[in-house]
């Protein structure tokens, strides 16, 4: 494809005709492959994400992503993979609630092959915090499929060469806004799970991007957008401060919507600046570490309650939320989840004595 052709593939966007799979697919691989200038480049995904995705456009730049620029690992596990990541780019930015929930449901049982990345647009981003916290954040994806399997947990690095070894990384430090490769790389898992849990930055992504979750091969899924009461803002993730908005996709490709307010689960509301992340973050992981260790409350602790009990749900370790949400208060309470990072710290590491020192030096 020429740059004419890409060109005018960029206008049909801006006429708001939507391209098919293949078409987006191969725009994706010119993109990948740095094959027209990045003013094109820049172009194309703001006149897609302008005109809004379409389940077939996710699906053909998640295919090329994937194909092009994705290491290869198989896990091992007689229980399914779940990943739980968020799109990134929402408009309230929060502490690393994700982390802390795929920590929480690792120590209940579910294995966590997480794909996520540094912070583009907050302080928080999942990879800073894990890296904070004495995770080996550069390994290979060996490792990480390893510690998958010993601590329940594993996160592939999406702006590693390890992990996307040709461009993921270039185009993603170069945009600031939400875009269709936000939600198609984080789609792009090396171990390909089958069950997931995502937020989007976007209401208007919810049936979407559960669509292409189905398309691309998962097999359960639940996709959410939480609000913030009082406000137009919203995160990409269950909220204790307002409404969410939930899309549930089952084997058949039948889908369930639904909204949650954290009153009915008494988890709320809470007032939103408790979620905001220190501008410090070591202070932020120290605090990170307290909430693990059942050394927390209020509004933190509660929306890790929360986002944990939807991973519990659509795995199947618990028939209904408001079950979920009692075995997440009780592993927290407990400190169970602390020692699943410890364990994750040990064994995603290629110097874990290095490792382990920095998070003790976070406990104390």
């Amino acid at each position: 494809m020429n740059d004419r052709e890409f060109g005018q593939l960029i206008m049909r966007l801006i006429n708001k005709e939507n391209l098919t799979r293949e078409e987006t697919r191969d725009a994706f691989s010119v993109i990948l492959e740095d094959k027209t200038t990045e003013m094109q480049q820049g172009a194309f995904l703001a006149a897609l994400c302008s005109k809004g995705e379409t389940r077939e456009e996710v699906a053909g730049a998640w295919e090329a992503i994937y194909e092009l620029d994705t290491a290869k690992v198989t896990v091992d596990t007689d229980t399914p993979l779940v990943e739980n990541s968020g799109t990134g780019m929402d408009s309230f930015k929060t502490f690393n609630i994700s982390t802390a929930a795929s920590l929480v449901a690792a120590a209940g049982g579910v294995k966590m092959a997480r794909h996520g990345a540094r912070a583009l647009t907050s302080v928080c981003g999942t990879v800073d915090m894990a890296e904070a916290l004495g995770v080996d954040v550069e390994c290979p994806v060996e490792i990480v499929a390893r510690s998958i399997l010993s601590a329940g947990i594993g996160l592939f690095n999406g702006m590693s060469p390890h992990v996307h070894p040709w461009a993921l990384a270039r185009i993603l430090s170069k945009i600031h806004f939400g875009s269709t490769l936000n939600i198609a790389a984080s789609l792009a898992n090396p171990a390909l799970p089958n069950i997931g849990v995502r937020g989007v930055y976007s209401k208007d992504l919810l049936l979407p991007v559960a669509d292409v979750m189905h398309a691309i091969g998962y097999t359960k899924a639940i996709v959410f957008y939480g609000e913030i009461n009082g406000t137009d803002l919203g995160i990409d993730e269950a909220s204790v401060c307002g409404k969410t908005h939930l899309v549930e996709i089952d084997p058949d490709d039948k889908s369930r919507q639904f909204v949650l307010s954290p009153e009915e689960l008494d988890l709320g509301p809470h007032q939103p600046d408790e979620l905001m992340p220190d501008k410090d973050m070591n202070k932020e992981a120290a605090r990170f570490v307290r909430l693990l260790q059942g050394k927390e409350s209020g509004a933190r602790v509660d929306a890790t309650i929360l986002n944990a009990a939807l991973i519990f749900y659509i795995s199947g370790k618990s028939n209904t939320i408001e079950h979920a949400v009692s075995l997440s208060r009780e592993i927290i309470q407990a400190g169970d989840a602390y020692k699943v990072l410890e364990q994750w710290v040990q064994t995603q590491n290629r110097d874990p004595k290095k490792g382990l020192s920095r998070l003790k030096a976070l406990s104390n």
